[in-house]
């Protein structure tokens, strides 16, 4: 037997007969526009959203946007800009301005006046589910990424459930569904970060339990899922998009957005948000149940014991007697299980003789403030979630 073992190049596209191929499974095909693209980007260390856009001009820009960016960079005092200093000279140190005054794609993105004139793709759709097939809301979000975060919270505000709690005349504490710090965290990383060169949108898909966000595109490497949930570098795909975000204090520069989204979630009670690559796109979904089996066995339950939990999620509730039937265990043994899934607060007992049974617990849900995360300031811009 011969093997033959060829490495990856590292110029790549390779070419033959002046095509580009990609190997997928077991044979190869033609490589699209927007792969070959990807490489060359890579191999020069550009990035897309820094190159030219050669159909717009500087009259494509809006001068309040960009008025706009100037106050908020003062404000935050990241990158001063001075009084006297005008706008294309602003935004040709920033790298978003080609020496003939072209804009650059990160311009037109952040400062456009019609942006999806030129990329139809840089849009946020909404849906609303009630289940995988029966939408109930269909919302669009057009604009500057700038307008795309605005309206998307704007949106969750005035939809999301709430509850109000009373700690005394006059104040009191709103309890939002899904925090609202860590949903602004997810849309802003989706549009800094989503691959423009991806044909597809930022989609928000809400179902009555979860809300999922996706993103176009995978992880940039070398960051992996695993890499998410732990100290990692900030690894840009749109640099210039991410710098001006950061200029005006809407994310930060360390890679601590991910970390945020986390401690949010925490913070209220709910659990911790799941990150996906499928189908080309990252897909990061918040759930408002608690207890989920990664989080009981987090508690250090049985298998038998989270059987009973989702029993008792389907039917209601459960008794010892059933529990003794579906786990195959005797009664003494029930009684210990469900014993503890009390203690933990994953069941509460109620009834009393033979007529006791168990169900769902609270989710332990915390306070999220009035005023707090993702509410505007004022003028209808996000303000940061810290």
């Amino acid at each position: 037997m011969v093997r033959i073992a060829v490495e990856g190049s590292l110029y790549k596209p390779v070419r033959y007969r002046g095509r580009a191929y990609v190997r997928s499974g077991s044979s190869d095909r033609r490589a699209t526009e927007e792969e070959e693209t990807r490489w060359v980007l890579e191999r020069t260390g550009q990035t897309w959203d820094a190159l030219p856009e050669p159909r717009a001009s500087w009259e494509h820009l809006d001068p309040d946007q960009i008025r706009r960016f100037r106050r908020l960079c003062n404000q935050k005092g990241r990158r001063p800009i001075p009084p006297d200093e005008d706008d294309r000279t602003v935004l040709r140190k920033l790298g978003l301005l080609a020496e003939d005054d072209t804009p650059t794609r990160a311009a037109v993105l952040l400062f456009g006046k019609e942006p999806q004139r030129f990329y139809l793709n840089a849009v946020v759709k909404i849906g609303r589910f009630r289940s995988p097939t029966v939408i109930v809301d269909d919302r669009e979000i057009y604009g500057t990424l700038f307008d795309q975060v605005e309206e998307t919270l704007r949106y969750f505000r005035e939809h999301l459930e709430t509850r109000f709690e009373f700690i005394g005349e006059p104040a009191r504490e709103v309890i939002w569904e899904y925090p609202l710090g860590a949903l602004r965290e997810a849309v802003v990383n989706a549009v800094i970060h989503r691959d423009y060169l991806d044909s597809g949108h930022v989609q928000v898909r809400w179902y009555d339990d979860h809300l999922v966000i996706l993103s176009p595109g995978t992880l940039p490497p070398p960051l992996t899922l695993e890499d998410l949930k732990r100290p990692h570098r900030s690894a840009l795909r749109n640099r210039l998009i991410a710098e001006v975000f950061y200029y005006v204090g809407w994310i930060e520069r360390w890679g601590t957005g991910i970390q945020k989204i986390l401690d949010e979630c925490r913070e209220v009670g709910l659990p911790e948000p799941e990150w996906r690559e499928e189908q080309g796109a990252l897909w990061l979904t918040f759930r408002k149940d608690i207890w989920t089996e990664d989080y009981l066995k987090s508690l250090g339950l049985n298998d038998r014991q989270i059987k009973a939990v989702m029993w008792v999620k389907e039917k209601g509730s459960i008794t010892n007697a059933e529990y003794q039937r579906i786990a195959q265990i005797s009664r003494e043994t029930a009684k210990r299980d469900l014993s503890r899934l009390v203690k933990l607060g994953v069941l509460v007992r109620k009834g009393a003789g033979r007529k006791v049974v168990y169900e769902m617990g609270q989710t332990g849900q915390k306070r999220v403030r009035n005023g707090s995360p993702g509410r505007g300031n004022g003028d209808g811009e996000v303000g940061k979630s810290r």
